[in-house]
């Protein structure tokens, strides 16, 4: 295309002028921002530290272990550092704070982090058994760590738990919003999640952020665990909006239970496609009555079936 160079110095005067309008989305503070690329690589290399046996630099050889994580920890801790200092300039004690104090507390942090690492490796642990005692296609527990996208799930969570009981602004969001986008399983940072916690395939599952679920829980595919409603916006928060799942609870797939009171007592089985927003009882087995299955011949419908549209009953249970 002729005369194509001053067409692309207009656009680009265009877009420029655009960018100064003083909007949210106007933002070019790009070397005091937060890097996604660089939390991606700091979440690898946690990987590596969680399961040295599974995740490791093929450069390096078994026999200079120590050197090699003494070398992965001092990358993590430079780069979460640098990473933690950005983020703590959107809590407002920290908003006008000069660069040397922002470095200092976000080490603080980042140490403090470092020093969980044998109890988040502890807790991803009673996950591998629980996937391994809960699945019988499992061939054994390294197809479980290296295909099982709960298990990656899981371990994000574990990992991004920590940074928001450190009131870290933002990065365990960015480090649960990077699983999610791997695994279709969307486990917000602020939920508590007990031991022997179990996902089965996963994908589509929703906890939300104020979720409380004891140990021994199993989850499958396409469930929500959230709040029976947001039209409070901003008001709402801090305040408990999603349920609470006890002890030995199975909840299977499709099942939606809403609402901050809403309480699922132990042992109980939830059904597939359930909708629940009240509390269930420890030792229940919730499910909704099947629809009554009606196959017309030869393409015309049956008289005597049901129109689902219409129907209350349509749900299956598991």
């Amino acid at each position: 295309m002729k005369n194509i160079e001053p067409k692309i110095k207009k656009l680009t005067t265009d877009i420029l002028k655009d960018y100064g309008q003083g909007r949210t989305i106007d933002k070019m503070n790009a070397f005091t921002s937060p890097d996604m690329d660089v939390v991606v690589d700091i979440l690898d290399k946690l990987q590596k530290i969680l399961f040295p046996g599974y995740y490791r630099n093929k450069n390096y050889h078994f026999y200079t272990a120590e050197n090699n994580l003494q070398t992965l920890i001092e990358d993590v801790l430079f780069n979460l550092t640098k990473q933690i200092s950005m983020y703590l300039r959107y809590l407002p004690e920290f908003s006008g704070a000069d660069y040397h104090t922002s470095m200092e507390r976000a080490q603080e942090i980042a140490m403090e982090f470092l020093s969980r690492i044998p109890k988040i490796r502890d807790l991803v642990e009673t996950s591998v058994q629980a996937e391994f005692d809960g699945d019988p296609a499992a061939f054994n527990k390294d197809e479980i760590i290296f295909c099982y996208p709960g298990m990656y799930a899981i371990m994000v969570f574990r990992l991004a738990h920590e940074f928001y009981d450190l009131r870290v602004p933002m990065l365990p969001r960015i480090m649960s919003e990077y699983a999610h986008s791997k695994t279709g399983i969307d486990i917000h940072p602020g939920a508590t999640i007990g031991r022997y916690f179990f996902i089965d395939h996963g994908t589509g599952i929703v906890v939300g952020e104020t979720t409380i679920i004891g140990d021994n829980v199993k989850i499958y595919q396409g469930v929500t665990i959230g709040a029976l409603s947001t039209r409070g916006g901003q008001n709402l928060r801090s305040k408990k909006r999603h349920p609470t799942i006890e002890d030995n609870v199975t909840i299977y797939s499709g099942a939606s239970i809403l609402g901050g009171e809403t309480v699922i007592g132990h042992d109980s089985v939830i059904g597939g496609n359930t909708f629940i927003t009240m509390s269930v009882p420890p030792g229940s087995n919730v499910s909704i009555k099947s629809q009554e299955l009606h196959i017309s011949s030869k393409g015309r419908p049956d008289a005597e079936a049901k129109d689902l549209d219409q129907s209350t009953t349509w749900f299956y249970t598991i």
